[in-house]
Order: C-alpha cells, then sequence, then structure tokens
C-alpha cells in the first residue's frame, strides 16, 4: 500500500473562517432510498472495467482452453462448475463493493443550529472537515477522491472504484479472498493442462494452434500468479485489520492517543454480519450493524482545557488536522 499525503491545499482550504458553521451551507436533503453509490472517478472506473476485463478473459482460457476441448467429462464438469461459482462470486462481491456506500458522512451538517443541538457540555468538543463542512465521527477520515469523509475509512481502492470502510468492507474482504482462490485454481489447471499436453499431441489438447494455445496459457499463468500474490497479501492485511480493530490509516498513522478496542471476534462479528455461517461468505448479505445514533462519536472528550483551546482555535486545528486527516491510501 501506498501513503499520499496532500500536502498541496486550495486557497479556500486555508482560510480559518471557512471552519466556522454559519460558513458552512445547511445538509442537503438524502437521496431516496435504495439511491445506488457509484464514484465518478476516471481511473476508478478504468481499473474497474479492467478487473472484469482480467476476470472474463481467465472465464475464456479456462472453458474453451482447457474444459470444453477436454476428455475427461467429469474433470471438465467439476472444475468448471468450481471455477464459475469462484468467478461470480468475486465479481459479485467486487459490485457490493462498488456499489456500497462505506459509510458517508452525511455532508454539510456542521452548521451553527446542529452543533448547538449536541448541547455541548465544558471539556466536549467537535471536529469540523474543512473540505467537505461537515462534523467528522472519531475514526472518520476524508478521502480526496470519494470528497467525502468516510466512517472507519480503511484506504480507497482504485480497483473497486470506492473507499473500504465500515459498511463495505465485508465485500472488499470477499473479492480478494475470491480472485485468491480462482487464481490458484486457474495456476493448478494451467499446470495440469500443460502435462497433459506434454504427454499426448499438441493438436488434440486444444481447439486452438498449439502456438495460440501455449500463449493464451502463459498469459493465464502470469495473470493468476501476479494475482494469486497481491490479492492473497490483501485479503491478509483486511483480515489483520479487522481483528485488531485498526484501519489501515490508523496503522500508518499510529496514533499515539490510546483508544478502546473491540475484541477480534467481536469485530469480525460486526465486519462480517452476526455468529458465523454462510451468510460471511455470501456477497449478498449485508454486515448486521447496529442502528446508530446520529451523534454517536461526534463529540468528543479533551484532556485539559488546554487542550480544548487548541481545539476552538481554527489555525491551529486545521494546521494539526491537514497531515492527520487530509490523506489518500491506494492499492499499489
Amino acid at each position: 500500500m501506498m501513503l499520499i499525503p496532500t500536502h498541496h491545499f486550495r486557497d479556500i482550504e486555508r482560510k480559518p473562517e471557512y471552519l466556522q458553521p454559519e460558513k458552512c451551507a445547511p445538509p442537503p436533503f438524502p437521496g431516496p432510498a435504495g439511491t445506488m453509490w457509484f464514484i465518478r472517478d476516471g481511473c476508478g472506473i478504468a481499473c474497474a472495467i479492467v478487473t472484469w476485463f482480467l476476470v472474463l478473459y481467465a472465464e475464456f482460457v479456462v472453458l474453451f482452453v482447457m474444459l470444453i476441448p477436454s476428455r475427461d467429462y467429469v474433470y471438465s464438469i467439476i472444475n468448471g462448475i468450481v471455477f464459475n461459482l469462484l468467478a461470480f462470486l468475486a465479481l459479485a462481491s467486487h459490485c457490493r463493493a462498488m456499489l456500497t456506500d462505506p459509510g458517508a458522512v452525511p455532508k454539510g451538517n456542521a452548521t451553527k443550529e446542529f452543533i448547538e443541538s449536541l448541547q455541548l457540555k465544558p471539556g466536549q468538543v467537535v471536529y469540523k472537515c474543512p473540505k467537505c463542512c461537515s462534523i467528522k465521527p472519531d475514526r472518520a477520515h476524508h478521502c480526496s477522491v470519494c470528497k467525502r469523509c468516510i466512517r472507519k475509512m480503511d484506504h480507497h481502492c482504485p480497483w473497486v472504484n470506492n473507499c473500504v470502510g465500515e459498511n463495505n468492507q465485508k465485500y472488499f474482504v470477499l473479492f480478494t479472498m475470491y480472485i485468491a482462490l480462482i487464481s490458484l485454481h486457474a495456476l493448478i489447471m494451467v499446470g495440469f493442462h500443460f502435462l497433459h499436453c506434454f504427454e499426448e499431441d499438441w493438436t488434440k489438447c486444444s481447439s486452438f494452434s498449439p502456438p495460440t494455445t501455449v500463449i493464451l496459457l502463459i498469459l493465464l499463468c502470469f495473470e493468476a500468479l501476479l494475482f494469486l500474490i497481491f490479492t492473497s497479501v490483501m485479503f491478509g492485511t483486511q483480515v489483520h485489520s479487522i481483528c485488531t480493530d485498526e484501519t489501515g490509516i490508523e496503522r500508518l498513522q499510529r496514533k499515539k492517543q490510546p483508544r478502546e478496542r473491540v475484541g477480534s471476534y467481536k469485530s469480525v462479528q460486526e465486519a462480517f454480519g452476526g455468529d458465523f455461517s454462510l451468510n460471511w461468505f455470501n456477497p449478498f448479505s449485508r454486515p448486521c450493524q447496529p442502528e446508530i445514533p446520529i451523534d454517536k462519536g461526534l463529540v468528543r472528550q479533551v484532556s485539559s482545557l488546554s487542550d480544548m483551546d487548541n481545539m476552538e482555535t481554527p489555525e491551529s486545528q486545521l494546521e494539526e488536522t491537514k497531515d492527520r486527516d487530509s490523506v489518500e491510501v491506494l492499492d499499489e
């Protein structure tokens, strides 16, 4: 993974008055229920299309180069069902990760009226994002691609054209897991097919010419090996983040402030939805998360009066939170 700090800010973001609630526009009306979440980012859309193309290419080679020409019908049927099932689950997980709201904070809610409704007590403060003019809950970070603050943002992944946050981390984990499995399955089938072709006549082991068959198999082998390594590392990283209740951004920042962490199994339950069941591996099953009150996590307690004075100073607050919150984490 790669950390890209955004050191260059627009002039309007340097103005301290931009943090004042009276300068924030009222929050927009929420969209209709069931509105699809989609990020209009050219790079992300291109990466998502490439992802689908590579899976469909593997599907083509597996079916039309290795399985359909095979004379062992039991081998072809079993491997065809397994590979197509894993490919379907991988693409379904990809769609869910891409089209699910990762946990966006309501935009423009840092208004004077809303802050007054929180009824802050002495020693209590709220953080405000200078970019989307919203009150940031604890562990929320601003994404420069999505242009929103995301709750428990782990990183922004261009391969799914979306942030990975508390609402879609399950789908991203399933996506990396199923891609790793179909990559491993494809590598094993390529190995067996090469052995079969060496033992028999190359003209009988594929409906394509021998040079074309070799090229298609080598490309599939290279693709499968590359994505097996990449997605396995991402899968392990995501599982570790869930079990330790620490996002990728928090791990990179290494905050010194102590934070109460959720137990490993409880954190996994929250991410995947309830007790262990087959629904953990189902991309169509949503994480069963409790309803979050509107003000939960918005109000934070400072340890001393001097800390509160620093947070009440817009300029110092802006300079302090620039490097901490204005980061974009991408997959390499």
